[in-house]
């Protein structure tokens, strides 16, 4: 299990990255259309007086059940450890333990 404040961390992130998300896409697509030179200075400052955690790229996948963020499988949304423990017990459809 994962701590606390870090599955919390991960939760204050999302809803940063969602306030933020179309106020910071303007400002990228302002940069790109910018002509002078100081004009992009100015918008990239805004861009970073923004809270950095709203940035979506900070985000980083976790397991539903039990916080996990490595052994991350997209698919599922679970860790590596619950996925193996899930198809052990046939609660996962379509995924069979191979033997040979």
């Amino acid at each position: 299990m994962a701590k606390k404040n870090m599955i919390q961390r991960e939760k204050k992130r999302e809803i940063l990255s969602s306030k933020y998300k179309f106020k910071r896409l303007e400002i990228k697509k302002l940069i790109k259309n910018a002509t002078s030179f100081e004009q992009k200075l100015d918008l990239q400052k805004q861009l970073q007086k923004m809270p950095r955690d709203s940035a979506s790229c900070r985000g980083r996948n976790r397991c539903w059940l039990t916080g996990r963020s490595r052994g991350f499988y997209k698919d599922f949304g679970i860790s590596r450890h619950v996925l193996r423990e899930m198809a052990h017990d046939c609660l996962l459809p379509g995924v069979t333990k191979s033997s040979w």
